[in-house]
């Protein structure tokens, strides 16, 4: 019998070249399932094998009907990327907002199984959000014939700073009504499965090196521009979150030393002079009704005056306070996300200005700013992505 032969229903000897192979195997499945379809040039740099044994085990994997390749064109040259091809367990994902809720499924290999989105009232109870999500999530899973065990687990983002070590949302939340509540422990008890919960800016930025186009930047920041001010970081390829897992607080960097009050306590914070809320407050003075996220996007895209100086001096704001940032990290790529991403260009123009007037001048320069082409489903994508990492890394 050779090396690479073990009998049928018996496991391969420990040390053996059959052994061997099967953790290879296994490391490339776990890559595949966490990031999704990659070149097989990809897949040797993450996971350290050589092209040469990257090749053999894929064709035995798509001989064994569980990976399929297919031509590509990475970097100007043709390649094989790989997929995945496990459709059994799904992982959920769930955005909580400050008016409403978004629940994705995703299968291995990130593939976008069903999503669904419902508007809450402003103020919403934790509990109301909560049961609105487990309703949704027994929806989805009915109509997509997925038994419930198959689900791996839900990862859940918040609008607001959450402790790590103790896994609740502290003060500073969007949500207010969510402050003290321990995520893990509240939608365990709702959706009876494994919780992973985080701030929503640190899943967008997750999202954006897994689901989205900057995969392999290894040093990312992702701004997400809402009611609320935030920044998820990814460095060196990781997400960071610090001694406490209180990160990218961006909102309350004091830009002026007077101004409005900040709901944290502090005066002139970026979220008194740059959020959506603020934005709608200052554009609806002369209106019989406030305005909404959508009418400032309408009357952008129309060059009402007002709104392009609003959203100007807002993004101007926002790409000071982004260049402290950069000059601390030297991020390759500060991603824009949020209801205001359709804006594109009329609000990346005036934060660009701003990082490269108060930034060192070779970190403005070579510091790329661009709109996160995963639109409001960011922040849901990224929690999917969550449960599949948490459960590669073997963490409950």
């Amino acid at each position: 019998m050779s090396p690479e032969s073990t009998p049928p229903g018996s496991s391969p000897k420990p040390g053996s070249q059959s052994a061997l192979r099967k953790r290879n195997e296994q490391r490339i499945t776990e890559v595949l399932r966490e990031s999704g379809p990659l070149p097989q040039a990809e897949l040797a740099r993450v996971t350290g094998l050589s092209t040469a044994t990257i090749s053999n085990i894929v064709k035995t994997m798509v001989s064994a009907g569980v990976a399929e390749t297919h031509p590509i064109t990475s970097s100007g040259r043709r390649a094989l990327a790989v997929t995945l091809l496990e459709a059994q367990q799904v992982a959920a994902g769930i955005d909580f907002g400050r008016s409403h809720v978004r629940v994705v499924l995703a299968g291995p290999g990130l593939t976008l199984r069903a999503e669904r989105f419902q508007a809450l009232p402003v103020g919403h109870l934790a509990a109301e959000s909560i049961s609105a999500a487990a309703v949704i999530l027994a929806e989805l899973l009915a109509e997509n014939n997925i038994p419930r065990h198959l689900v791996m687990g839900a990862g859940v983002g918040v609008p607001g700073p959450v402790d790590h070590r103790t896994g609740t949302v502290i003060r500073g939340a969007i949500l207010p009504e969510w402050v003290g509540l321990n995520i893990a422990s509240a939608l365990r008890d709702a959706l009876d499965m494994p919780i992973y919960g985080d701030n929503d800016a640190n899943l967008g930025a997750l999202a954006q090196i897994t689901w989205g186009e900057h995969r392999g930047i290894r040093d990312l920041t992702f701004l997400k521009i809402g009611s609320g001010i935030g920044a998820g970081l990814i460095l060196n390829g990781s997400p960071y979150y610090g001694h406490t897992g209180i990160t990218g607080e961006i909102g309350h960097a004091t830009i002026f030393d007077q101004g409005l009050v900040c709901r944290c306590g502090n005066r002139g914070c970026l979220e008194t002079v740059a959020s959506t809320a603020i934005m709608i407050e200052l554009l609806s003075r002369e209106e019989p009704h406030p305005l909404t996220v959508r009418d400032i996007i309408a009357r952008a895209k129309a060059q009402d005056t007002a709104t392009l100086r609003v959203l100007d001096d807002a993004g101007t704001a926002v790409g000071r306070a982004m260049a402290n940032v950069a000059n601390m990290i030297n991020p390759e790529v500060i991603v824009v996300g949020g209801p205001l991403a359709p804006l594109g260009e009329v609000l990346l123009g005036p934060i660009r200005r701003g990082l490269i007037r108060h930034a060192v001048p070779t970190i403005g320069e070579s510091t790329t700013v661009v709109m996160s082409s995963l639109g409001d489903r960011a922040e849901a994508l990224g929690a999917a992505a969550l449960v599949f990492a948490q459960g590669r890394h073997g963490q409950a």
